[in-house]
């Protein structure tokens, strides 16, 4: 793997998570550019340190990485005194989605990166819109409510 290779692959990956980071920052949440972009390039640095050591099957670095993140994606998802409401969750999932793009960079699967953060950019904005529509049709019934 030559240089301008490893280049592409790390720097594709910190762009799709800045990319990622600034629908976050723009809608005020915490985990923003800086924190997507490293999720991205540290999965992406991962795969391709195991790769250029000993050639072997990236495998089992993703399967790590996606376990790990897990953890950081975690430390973002807040639940109220109550317990009523959970904030976080959709950061905490795009932190995780963007170590996956971050290991697919590494991989060099450029159509599953391509395909992959175009869908999480919809789902980011126009999730939040189309899940405010539904919530105004149908709203949900509090925990309590339904016990």
């Amino acid at each position: 793997m030559d240089t301008l290779d490893i280049a592409l692959r790390l720097g594709t990956a910190t762009l799709v998570g800045v990319v990622l980071g600034l629908n976050r920052d723009l809608h005020g949440k915490v985990t923003g550019v800086r924190t997507l972009g490293l999720v991205c390039l540290g999965s992406a640095l991962a795969v391709l340190s195991v790769h250029a050591v000993n050639g072997t099957d990236a495998s089992r670095v993703i399967q790590g990485i996606v376990t790990g993140v897990g953890f950081l994606g975690a430390g973002v998802i807040v639940r109220n005194n109550k317990g009523r409401h959970v904030h976080g969750l959709t950061t905490a999932a795009c932190v995780w989605v963007a170590a996956c793009i971050g290991a697919a960079c590494g991989c060099a699967e450029w159509q599953i990166v391509a395909l992959g953060a175009a869908l999480v950019l919809v789902i980011l904005v126009f999730g939040g819109p189309f899940e405010k529509s539904i919530d105004r049709r149908w709203p949900r019934q509090e925990s309590s409510d339904l016990a």
